[in-house]
């Protein structure tokens, strides 16, 4: 009998648990057996909106693509004859779609001339003092858009600073 007796409490608790569960779950009707309006609306709404987030993300993405450069750039920052900091640049290019592999067989071609223009920079002083003021970083964009534009004509829109850093040696 002591063994039995919390099996039996247990199977009670069980079917009452269960049993609870049931009658408190929402099942869209009200007393009357109508189906309760606004919980059948919020299911309808919830699925609009997700269908609209979706096509407006569609409709954007289908405009451009961004194309992550696979390799930190890494620039030193010389002064009398020796290197005082390294800056290390991220970037990624905004362009047209359907132009990735075209871009990646490019890359090293690409990588060529943006530190060339990164060297340039550092070497007329941009990476000194405030460097990441705004219109330093749109001179530095400028001149890499020229760049890439001109190996790749006009499917590359836009260069996009992802991050900068200088370390101080």
């Amino acid at each position: 009998m002591k063994k039995l007796l919390p099996i039996l409490f247990l199977l009670v608790g069980l079917g009452g648990g269960i049993g609870a569960g049931i009658a408190m779950s929402p099942s869209g009707k009200t007393k009357d057996g109508d189906m309760d309006k606004s919980a059948a609306a919020e299911p309808k709404k919830a699925k609009e909106k997700a269908t609209k987030t979706k096509s407006d993300k569609k409709d954007t993405s289908s405009k451009y693509e961004y194309l992550k450069m696979t390799k930190q750039f890494v620039i030193p920052v010389v002064k009398s004859d020796r290197i005082a900091a390294l800056v290390t640049m991220s970037l990624s290019l905004k362009t047209k779609p359907g132009v990735a592999e075209t871009i990646y067989e490019f890359e090293p071609k690409l990588r060529d001339g943006f530190l060339q223009v990164l060297f340039d920079h550092a070497n007329t002083g941009g990476f000194n003092g405030n460097f990441t003021e705004s219109d330093n970083l749109d001179l530095v964009r400028k001149a890499l858009l020229q760049v890439a534009k001109k190996d790749l004509g006009d499917d590359v829109l836009q260069v996009l600073i992802m991050s900068v850093n200088r370390q101080d040696t």
